[in-house]
């Protein structure tokens, strides 16, 4: 066991003996026969080892494991941390907590020591258990694909591999290995205690499907080869598709290109929404079937409100053609004009006016209103507008929106609307309304940039002088 194990680490991994590996030690004997073939094998090892406090006996785990790294003069390294309180913090079983405690300690370590790769103790039953849990509790492709021997990049780090070089050897293996090199595990009594999840998995599901195929594990376990094949296969297409869907991402954000989204197959979009929930939460291992039902059936008709809570505190968010997948307090940016401060700036003629986001409003008078062409004044360009000068018997200002607003827009015959239900009918995105920019006279609105011309100040027969009104995006000067 010992030479394979080191052959596939050497020949296929390219691990090298004198750069140090961090090796996740429990002390139990998946982990033991994990240190003491590393160790033979000519690597340099940190042993580290996270006391969970979940047990009464973790104390005395934690000695068993330091002995063990003193015995063969390795590098000892001890961290805890209160795993219940983080469960419930975060809505998680004390398994999934005390997984992700575990391997943000062993990452955090290995960034710090420039290790070359962590290594855990997983073998072929713990994949086995692994992929009857997540087809149990509904998974795609992605989860019944079991875990990886090496993965890179993985949820914890985008340098270091996590290698789990344990993955393709038996149970029943590894404990005739710790027989045969007198290695004494830790013995966990939680182990045997079926009303933990997976427990019920090694002691009662599989011997009964044992019954029906005494060969299950092994059949299982070439499936999740053969699926993992696939998986790879199916993550170059998904890559592709990704490039094309991803427009920005930051921190606590995603966006997505909605239309492109729309035109692609329901599995395509499936795959797009968990790659955008794993960006903003690496650490979440089960991504239910509902969630991602839910965010399709949204994609293809947003609610009222024009968002919905996803999963695991993210919310989607559908503005213009913009897709988003954000945490709720996550501070977005945006693109649109917007005012810098509440209140009102004066807008000289001729003059301008600074908005936030590189954005600048301008004011110029047209002498000669003859000179106006039938097509400048249809106008179709949303970001500009023409005004009959004479209406405009108030200093032109520009400012936000005012409780109790009303708008007069082009094309509704002169009938007033309230402002807010304008904003919502012509679908300005909910956040970008509060600080919109208005070009007003006194109390009227004259005009709303980007969306409507206020018809009291429209171009008429009439008209003999005009001013200009230009909004420009200085990004693109």
């Amino acid at each position: 066991m010992q030479e394979r194990v080191h052959a596939r680490l050497r020949d296929q991994y390219l691990l090298k003996p004198n750069k140090a590996v961090i090796a996740g030690v429990s002390g139990g004997p998946d982990s033991l026969c994990l240190l003491d073939i590393l160790h033979k094998s000519g690597y340099k090892l940190i042993v580290a080892h996270l006391d969970h406090g979940l047990r009464s006996q973790s104390t005395s785990d934690a000695r068993a494991v330091r002995r063990e790294a003193e015995k063969r003069s390795l590098s000892f390294i001890l961290g805890e941390s209160d795993v219940a309180s983080f469960a419930a913090d975060n809505a998680l079983s004390l398994e999934e907590a005390a997984r992700i405690k575990r391997y943000q300690f062993l990452f955090s370590h290995a960034e710090r020591l420039n290790a070359q790769a962590v290594a855990v103790g997983h073998t072929a039953d713990d994949q086995i258990e692994t992929v009857l849990m997540h087809l149990l509790r509904g998974s795609g492709l992605s989860g019944l694909k079991g875990m990886s021997m090496w993965a890179l990049p993985n949820p914890w780090s985008e340098v270091i591999p996590l290698v789990r070089p344990l993955l393709a050897v038996w149970r029943k293996d590894v404990l005739a290995y710790c027989k045969e090199q007198n290695l004494t595990p830790v013995i966990d009594a939680s182990n045997l205690d079926t009303t933990i999840y997976r427990n019920r998995l090694r002691h009662e599901l599989i011997p009964t499907l044992e019954t029906y195929n005494p060969a299950i594990k092994e059949v299982l376990y070439r499936t999740t080869q053969v699926l993992s094949g696939d998986f790879d296969v199916l993550e170059g297409i998904v890559d592709q598709a990704w490039a094309s869907a991803l427009l920005d991402e930051g921190q606590d954000y995603a966006v997505l290109d909605l239309a492109f989204l729309r035109k692609q197959p329901v599995g395509m979009c499936r795959n797009l929404l968990r790659r955008a929930i794993a960006l903003l939460r690496p650490d979440l291992r089960d991504i239910d079937y509902d969630s991602i039902e839910r965010g399709l059936d949204f994609l293809a008709q947003p609610s009222q409100t024009n968002q919905i809570d996803l999963v695991a505190g993210l919310r989607l968010m559908a503005e213009e053609d913009r897709l988003w997948l954000t945490t709720w307090t996550a501070d977005l940016p945006s693109s649109w004009p917007q005012m810098t401060t509440q209140g009102s700036l004066k807008l000289e003629l001729p003059g301008e006016v600074l908005l936030k986001t590189g954005w600048r409003l301008r004011a110029s008078e047209v002498a000669e209103i003859g000179n106006l062409s039938p097509a400048v004044l249809a106008n179709e360009d949303p970001y500009q507008a023409w005004v009959d000068k004479s209406k405009l018997d108030c200093p032109i200002v520009v400012r936000t929106r005012q409780p109790g607003d009303r708008f007069i827009p082009l094309g509704l015959g002169g009938h007033s609307t309230k402002l807010s239900e304008f904003m919502i009918n012509v679908k300005m995105p909910r956040r970008a309304r509060e600080a919109w920019p208005l070009v007003c006279a006194g109390d009227d609105i004259v005009w709303i940039p980007g969306y409507r011309l206020g018809h009291p100040f429209r171009i008429t027969p009439e008209t003999r002088e005009a001013v200009y009104l230009h909004l420009i995006d200085t990004r693109f000067e």
